[in-house]
């Protein structure tokens, strides 16, 4: 439905298409489900079929039917003699078939026949003398057909109640449908329409109607004639205002206005007072509109998508409210009374301006759907917010219960190539005084320590930057080293300044995307709306003149990226604009539109998506600031600038937040000796920190959380095996992060060496008698340790024993280790290769593999470690390939730690730099990198799998969690753009080099919400289970391009369908494929898809019968997942 944007709108459309999807036949009525001879048992004929071999086997008897079901034949004519033989019949389906008219049998049925089902169909018109004959007829479907106009004699279905003529190519309707007098449904939506119909206006009964997605711009005066009208659907109708008389349906209880042109609501809107639900989503509201303020049995209102800049106190008067979506406006404060809508369960506000909550938030206890991202919150801090309503009320308890303290501290993050003086520029900056200017010596020329100082990779420094204000910036110096790409991701976040350092001396124009574009890219994909300072340093090696020009060419090629990137995201959502103006049927019928078969609804998903981007673009402060380590007014002018930057209060609104004072003795509780050697705490020893804080058991949780979340420790309470355990010296763990990415051989072996003596003298400590190694021993010794860092380097491998040594003194219990190999499985660094789920080694070694270090393409090293031999790939029928394309930049590190994220799901893998094969119980899986080969392409990563034809579906079942293991982990950069493709599986079949890609998800991220589907399905809640098994049958079934089409993003529509109509929905919504599929044969082939559809066209009728077998089986395995039941 054109205009439905809130993802979990209970809007009276859901109930009332849920009713009518679920709505069975009569238990009281006899019903005969009939389809073409030939078939097999519960699934639909094959719609390619040619009419004239489609046979029916007719029972002896058809004169006690009452309901008849031919749906999803490719029927274009009943059979003969079937209307004589079904005397009682009341009810006839005939969806999803071919016809054009209504067939003349139909009218022998008419003196008793009281529901009729003719949609999705191709019908141009519905024949005179058929419709008059249908005199008893109460429900009526000609939905999703080709009808131009109704005929006049529909008025004369004086008995007719329900009516839908939705999805057709209605440009009026017939005067005589005034007549209707016993009408109560009306769905006249998606047709072209270009006035509200006034014969409407004489339907005295009517209590639904739905004119959405007309171009109707006004309605009329008098609409108050349908006094009756209970649920009204206006979307997309392209209405500026509303007439007076619209306040006089005061039977109104839902109505939906969203996706108009309303800046305001009449004064008299508020007579409304049996609305429930109202929907003004996506409409020109500036304003709250009063208008709402005294309906006070509103239960669900949605103002998504405005210019609201404040919410009204009053607002309190909606005491019934339960859901309230705000997001997307203006909004800077909420009123304090908002607290007093205790019966609140859905609450949206991001994508606002909110920075402080009200006092007393934690009221709102029973809100379970809360959405607060986006908002420059302060308090309570943004990190509290996001963990959701308890977490608030917590924070608001506490701050209640202690004294508030201010404590500002920003982290500063240094970024820049290898060799860029990063770690100089660090010594020399948060130093106060520079080494090499003596105390009563020239200042104006001082020189950094000598010898420079060497980074030792990620480093963290505390600097007071100004005293008497108590500022302080916590410096992180992030390694410019390629090996250190994979753990940087996890020190970007919010809130951050970034200071991208560039070494003038030895840039060059052309060393611009690899020196200062890809950093920016990475922040911005990581960290949208960041803060960014660009500084040159070595700027006492270049010229004058050479320096201006350095930096202004940085300066133009930093504007023409950016340029570059927001044209690119201005037209990708242009395009959406254009798709979104036509017809979701007119986008499917051809493969070549663009966005083709994707629904209005992930449409506008996608380009609110892109509208994000290009509003949250990176905040580059200007000019490029040249600095030379040797001059302290440069550096003085660097912290000048850093200053005012940092107490900018619109820039940086986290560093002036409020903070419990219990929270802030905590944390410094956790850094005082002797804790603070440490390298973690137990819970308990944190309580016990916690109660000398003031803090009691159930209150330290909170407070753990948000120290978590705003870096200062790690707790991972989702963890059952990191949740007993708070990491709070991020200073060693750092320091052993830096161990695991050295990739020097020689400082790994003298590591390894060092830890092996050390064991030496203390066992020779320990038992004097004990007899020492000889020369040959500690020889051999040396070897092993050697090939145990070859190892490593080239396959990422580790023994569990070896990784203790290299961590000393680091680690010296086995109980630091297993937490730390724990944590580093938790950010996804390492996996361990050889212990089975859930079950103990058994005195066996651990070895552990970091996929970062991989180097060989297909290496196959753990086939001695698991004592197996994977074989190679063998010959399969079919090819099921999803593709993430990345156009702008591929997070570094990304496809390395995707690989330790799907090691729970997969058995026999074999690790390649760049690809990854592996089995899904016994279905082979391969994950592929492409890094992209020139600056016009992009980088891809693909997740396809091989099975037989008759097993495809359980191919679909192995990727499904990989699939969405990538995208929870691509959840961690909001600011990164990609999309996602279906390729054609006949085309990867035949070795195309460019397979055809149909459209993927459009927002590749997980849902809980409502939603409406490409196929028109509604949904009450998107389930967790393998669906994609329905769309793998017509993707490898059908002829490309049509074979592809079904979209990723309604990938839970077949589901909901099945749950709310059982198997016959099922065969309903194949149906309806397999017709538009087949209509489609006959359509000039597309240039870059293979093979010719002539070609398989033979093939695909040889396999339809036992692939439809398989189709409704595997609906029925997807049920009985979701709904946790047997098969």
């Amino acid at each position: 439905m054109a205009g439905m944007d809130s993802g979990n709108l209970k809007t009276a459309r859901l109930w009332r298409d849920a009713a009518l999807r679920a709505r069975k036949l009569r238990s009281n009525l006899r019903h005969l489900t009939l389809s073409a001879a030939g078939a097999c048992p519960g699934a639909e004929s094959d719609p390619l079929e040619s009419p004239a071999s489609a046979q029916f086997v007719l029972p002896a008897n058809l004169g006690d039917i009452e309901a008849l079901n031919l749906g999803n034949n490719g029927l274009e004519e009943v059979p003969d003699g079937l209307g004589s033989a079904l005397g009682s019949l009341r009810v006839l389906v005939l969806r999803r078939n071919r016809f054009a008219r209504l067939p003349s049998a139909v009218a022998e049925l008419g003196h008793h026949l009281t529901e009729l089902d003719v949609s999705h169909n191709r019908l141009t018109a519905l024949g005179a003398e058929v419709v008059s004959a249908l005199r008893e007829l109460r429900k009526l479907n000609l939905s999703h057909n080709q009808l131009p106009a109704l005929p006049a004699q529909l008025g004369a279905l004086a008995h007719l109640e329900e009516l839908d003529v939705s999805f057709n190519r209605l440009a009026h309707l017939p005067d005589s449908l005034s007549c209707l007098s016993r009408l109560r449904t009306l769905d006249v939506d998606h047709n072209q329409l270009t006035a509200f119909p006034r014969q409407l206006l004489q339907l005295a009964a009517l209590e639904e109607l739905d004119v959405s997605s007309n171009r109707l711009r006004g309605l009329p005066e008098d609409i108050n004639a349908l006094r009756a009208l209970k649920i009204l659907w206006l979307s997309g109708a392209e209405l500026g205002t509303l007439p007076a008389g619209f306040c006089e349906l005061a039977s109104l209880e839902s109505l939906m206005l969203d996706n108009n042109g309303l800046q305001a609501l009449p004064a008299q809107f508020s007579r409304l007072q049996r609305l429930k639900m109202l929907n003004l989503s996506s409409n020109l509201f500036e304003e709250f509109p009063a208008a709402l303020l005294p309906l006070a049995g509103l239960e669900e209102l949605y103002l998504s998508r405005n210019q609201l800049t404040s919410v009204p106190s009053l607002i309190s008067g909606l005491g019934r409210l339960l859901t309230l979506w705000l997001d997307n406006n203006r909004i800077r404060y909420l009123p304090d009374s908002i607290v007093e809508l205790t019966g609140l369960e859905e609450l949206v506000l991001q994508g606002n301006q909110i920075a402080v909550l009200p006092d007393n938030f934690g009221q709102l206890s029973r809100v379970g759907l809360w959405k607060i991202k986006d908002n420059p919150l302060i308090q309570p801090p943004y990190e509290v917010c996001m963990k959701g309503i308890p977490y608030i009320a917590a924070y608001q308890k506490e701050l209640a219960h202690s004294q508030p303290a201010v404590q500002p501290r920003l982290k500063l993050l240094l970024m820049g190539h290898k060799a860029a003086g990063k770690t100089l520029l660090r010594h020399c900056l948060t130093e106060e005084r520079v080494e090499g200017c003596p105390g009563g010596g020239d200042k104006e020329k001082c020189y950094p320590p000598s010898p420079p100082p060497v980074s030792k990779g990620i480093e963290v420094t505390s600097w007071t930057a100004d005293v008497s204000r108590g500022l302080r910036f916590i410096v992180y110096d992030l390694a410019g080293d390629e090996s250190y790409e994979v753990i940087q991701p996890f020190f970007l976040s919010p809130g951050a300044l970034y200071v991208l350092v560039v070494n003038l001396a030895t840039y060059e124009p052309l060393r611009f995307p690899s020196t200062v574009g890809s950093f920016l890219h990475r922040v911005g994909a990581r960290v949208p709306h960041a803060v960014v300072c660009i500084v040159g340093t070595h700027a006492d090696l270049c010229g004058e003149r050479e320096l201006e020009e350095k930096c202004l060419d940085i300066h133009r090629q930093i504007a023409l990226q950016e340029k570059h990137d927001s044209e690119g995201l201005s037209r990708l959502a242009q395009v959406v604009d254009e798709a979104l103006t036509r017809d979701f049927e007119l986008r499917s019928a051809s493969p070549h539109a663009a966005y083709y078969g994707v629904s209005d609804k992930n449409l506008r998903r996608r380009k609110a998506h892109f509208q994000y981007l290009l509003n949250h673009r990176l905040q580059i402060l200007s000019p490029v600031l040249p600095v030379s380590c040797r001059d302290p007014r440069h550096l003085q002018r660097l912290r000048d600038k850093l200053l005012s930057v940092a107490e900018h209060r619109e820039i940086f609104p986290n560093l002036h937040r409020v903070l419990p004072r219990s929270w802030q003795v905590l944390e410094e509780l956790h850094f005082q000796p002797p804790q603070a050697q440490r390298l973690w705490l137990s819970w308990w020893d944190s309580a016990r920190l916690g109660l000398q804080a003031g803090l009691t058991e159930d209150r330290l949780q909170s407070a753990l959380s948000y120290l978590h979340e705003s870096g200062k420790l790690l707790y991972f309470e989702d963890s059952p095996a990191l949740k007993e355990h708070v990491f709070h010296n991020l200073t060693r763990l750092i320091d052993i992060l830096n161990v695991f990415f050295q990739r020097d051989a020689s400082l790994l072996l003298h590591k390894l060496l060092l830890g092996t003596s050390g064991e030496g003298k203390a066992e020779e400590e320990s038992s004097p008698s004990m007899v020492l190694p000889t020369p040959s021993q500690e020889l051999l010794r040396a070897t092993q340790l050697h090939q145990y860092v070859e190892g490593f380097l080239l396959h990422g491998l580790l023994p569990a024993h070896v990784i203790r040594l290299l961590l000393k003194p680091h680690v010296q219990a086995q109980q630091d280790l297993q937490l730390l190999l724990e944590l580093l499985e938790k950010m996804g660094l390492c996996y361990c290769l050889n212990k089975p789920k859930g079950k103990p080694l058994n005195g066996s070694t651990a070895w552990y593999k970091f996929p970062s270090y991989v180097q060989n393409e297909v290496p196959h090293a753990e086939a001695w470690i698991n004592g197996t031999n994977l074989a190679g790939q063998s010959f399969v029928a079919e090819q099921l390939q999803i593709e993430y394309s990345f156009p702008f930049t591929f997070p570094p590190g990304l496809f390395a730690r995707y690989s330790v994220q799907i090691n729970s799901h997969v058995v026999h893998r074999s690790d390649g730099k760049f690809q990854i094969f592996a089995y899904r119980g016994k279905v082979p899986v391969v994950v592929s990198y492409r890094p992209a080969k020139g600056v016009l392409q992009p980088d891809t990563l693909s997740i396809a799998s091989h099975a037989s034809l008759p097993n495809i579906w359980t191919a679909w079942q192995a990727i499904t969690p990989l699939v969405e293991e990538l995208n929870v982990l691509l959840q961690e950069w909001p600011g990164l753009h990609y999309t996602v493709h279906i390729l054609c599986s006949k085309c990867l079949k035949r070795g195309s080099p460019n397979p055809h890609a149909f459209p993927g998800r459009t927002l590749v991220k997980s849902t809980e919400t409502s939603d409406f589907c490409g196929c028109g399905i509604s949904m009450e809640k998107r389930e967790h289970s393998n669906t994609w098994t329905i769309f793998c049958t017509w993707h490898i079934l059908c002829t490309p391009p049509a074979a592809c089409s079904v979209n990723l993003s309604d990938k839970a529509c077949l589901q909901g369908a099945f749950q709310k109509t059982g198997e016959e929905g099922w065969r309903g919504v194949v149906g309806k494929h397999g017709q538009e599929h087949g209509a489609n044969v006959l359509q000039p082939e597309p240039q870059n898809c293979d093979p010719p559809r002539s070609v398989l066209l033979e093939e695909k009728k040889k396999k339809v019968e036992w692939l439809l077998r398989d189709f409704v089986f595997c609906a029925h395995i997807s049920h009985s997942y979701s709904t946790g039941g047997s098969i």
